[in-house]
C-alpha cells in the first residue's frame, strides 16, 4: 500500500496541500459539518489555508498521519476528507471523515473509512483506533457499526464541555467485521 496515496475501487485518498484551500472552505461550511463537527471559522480561502497548515499538514509532520483529501478516482473531483487524528484527550488515533452532501449515501464513506482502518492496522501498526461523534449523529454511528466499531462510553471533552460518544475497534474485531462483510457480498 502506497504511503502517499491510498486507492479503493472508486476513490483516491491523498495528502492535502495548500492548493486544496478552496475545497476545505466549502467542506467546512456545509450544514452537516457545522451541525455535527462544529464551526471552525473558515470563512475565507486564507482561513482554509491556516486550517490546513495547523491541522492536517502539521499532523503529517508530527504524527506521520492525518486527515486526507478524498477524491473520485475517475475524474479527481474532491468529495471529502478521511483519515486519522491524534487528539490530546484520546490515547489512540481517532478516525475522522466528512463528505460533501452530494456524495453521501453512495457508500463512499464506508469504502474510504475501511481503507483508512486497514492502513492504520497494517501500515502504521496501530493496535486500536477510536472514533468520536455527537450522540445525535446517527449516520456516523451507523457507519462506525458497519465498519466494526463498538460503542465504549460517553465522554465529556474538557475544552468544550461537549458530550461525545466514544467508539473503538481493534485489529481482531476489524478482521472479524471485514470477513462478515465479505461473506455477505
Amino acid at each position: 500500500m502506497n504511503l502517499e496515496k491510498v486507492e479503493t475501487v472508486r476513490l483516491v485518498l491523498r495528502k492535502f496541500t495548500l492548493e486544496d484551500s478552496e475545497f476545505i472552505r466549502e467542506l467546512l461550511n456545509t450544514a452537516g459539518w457545522l451541525q455535527f463537527i462544529g464551526d471552525r471559522n473558515v470563512g475565507t480561502t486564507d482561513d482554509a489555508r491556516k486550517y490546513l497548515e495547523d491541522g492536517p499538514l502539521k499532523s503529517y509532520n508530527n504524527n506521520f498521519f492525518g486527515l486526507r483529501l478524498v477524491q473520485l478516482k475517475n475524474d479527481n473531483v474532491p468529495i471529502g476528507m478521511c483519515g486519522l487524528v491524534k487528539r490530546d484527550y484520546l490515547d489512540h488515533p481517532d478516525l475522522g471523515f466528512a463528505l460533501l452532501p452530494n456524495y453521501t449515501g453512495r457508500g463512499y464513506a464506508i469504502e474510504i473509512a475501511t481503507k483508512v482502518i486497514e492502513y492504520a492496522f497494517h501500515i502504521l501498526q496501530e493496535q486500536k483506533i477510536l472514533a468520536i461523534t455527537l450522540p445525535a449523529n446517527f449516520s456516523s454511528i451507523n457507519l462506525l457499526g458497519k465498519i466494526g466499531f463498538g460503542y465504549e462510553r460517553n465522554l465529556i471533552v474538557g475544552d468544550t464541555n461537549e458530550e461525545l460518544c466514544l467508539y473503538t475497534i481493534n485489529k481482531e474485531s476489524y478482521l472479524d467485521a471485514y470477513l462478515t462483510r465479505s461473506l455477505r457480498n
